[in-house]
């Protein structure tokens, strides 16, 4: 029996029925990083006019902004900011009529202690209503070695599936950095550590799926930022010989593995797709979202220099607040944003397939 999916945020048996959806459907969803209520409401904005659902997801130094950086304890305001961010899609998707998964991003070892922070906050969530706040999590242990990645993983999901968390794991290395987290990227270097094995998959899948759901960050050369042309070759090919291995293994449909491609900023969109058919249902976009924010931005400030160097006009007495009125300028990054993403939606083939009733 097919499940009624609402708007608002999707946890448990409906997030899994949206990311079967969009396998099924071929096609994939934008996660889309956040840092405040202003990158938040772009994001419900575009996710509408797209007729799409949608991934927001915050890490850790986004988390902490949202709550403000003169916040005094550093991690506190990273479990509050993403509290914060959480509650705040919670009260608005619904009324943009929008599905959103609810993510955080990398957390490496040391932010363990962040992550069973917020886990805290949706048992608690989970009580009140039978839902926990977040829909997933992420942990990025590809530090450390695949046995110890994959039995701490273990123990996080076996807590997380009890309220209906699902939880994303990286096997292999993302490129690149995001918040402190990520590896060395050398530009004409033999990059061999950004490609997964499809047997490390095989050994996490057999090991996660009894416990819960749980999805896959699979490196096949993929790369945090945008770097240039011929520095990093993608090969989404990875992913297909996972699914395959993993379905011939256990007898499986074929495409038994949910996967997730990370650093999707600046990817080729014959790359895209072809990662899309072999099972992938998210995309993780933020250093193009940033800029397009941030370049719409600095055209206005351009535009409107003097608005920007003197209340008053000194020579005139022209008064300029209507021009440096934050709303102003900070709708021209939202705006911007918006644009970005409605081509991510089309990029990935969403647009027009949201599942919401």
């Amino acid at each position: 029996m097919a499940i009624e999916i609402k708007p608002g945020v999707v946890t448990g048996e409906a997030y899994q029925a949206v990311i079967a959806a969009a396998k099924a459907g071929g096609y994939a969803l934008p996660a889309v990083n956040v840092v405040g209520t202003d990158s938040v409401n772009a994001v419900l904005e575009a996710a509408a006019k797209a007729k799409s659902d949608v991934i927001i997801q915050v890490s850790n130094g986004g988390a902490e902004f949202f709550a403000g950086k003169g916040y005094p304890d550093s991690f506190q305001a990273k479990v509050l900011g993403a509290v914060a961010m959480a509650q705040h899609v919670h009260l608005l998707a619904e009324a943009y009529g929008v599905c959103v998964i609810l993510h955080t991003d990398h957390a490496n070892k040391k932010l363990l202690p962040w992550v069973e922070a917020l886990i805290e906050h949706s048992e608690a969530h989970f009580e009140k209503t039978g839902a926990p706040l977040f829909s997933s999590h992420m942990l990025d242990l590809s530090e450390e070695s695949l046995e110890e990645n994959i039995e701490i993983s273990a123990t996080f999901l076996e807590r997380m599936a009890k309220i209906g968390l699902s939880l994303e794991i990286e096997l292999g290395v993302t490129g690149g950095e995001e918040d402190g987290i990520g590896h060395e990227l050398v530009e004409g270097a033999d990059n061999s550590h950004l490609y997964t094995q499809p047997a490390d998959v095989l050994q996490a899948y057999e090991r996660l799926a009894p416990l819960g759901h749980f999805s896959i960050a699979a490196s096949f050369g993929n790369v945090h930022g945008v770097y240039k042309p011929g520095n990093v070759v993608l090969r989404p090919e990875i992913l297909k010989n996972s699914q395959a291995l993993v379905a011939e293994t256990h007898g499986t449909d074929a495409k038994p593995l949910d996967l997730v491609f990370h650093g999707g900023s600046g990817s080729e969109p014959e790359k895209i797709a072809e990662a899309v058919s072999y099972g992938v249902f998210k995309m993780n976009i933020d250093t193009d979202t940033q800029w397009a924010f941030a370049h719409a931005i600095g055209d206005y400030v351009f535009a409107n220099e003097r608005a920007f160097r003197f209340q008053i006009d000194p020579e005139d007495g022209t008064p300029y607040k209507k021009q440096y009125d934050p709303r102003k300028w900070l709708r021209k990054g939202e705006e911007s944003m918006v644009t970005r993403l409605l081509q991510a939606f089309d990029d990935l083939g969403s647009t027009g397939k949201s599942v919401c009733a």
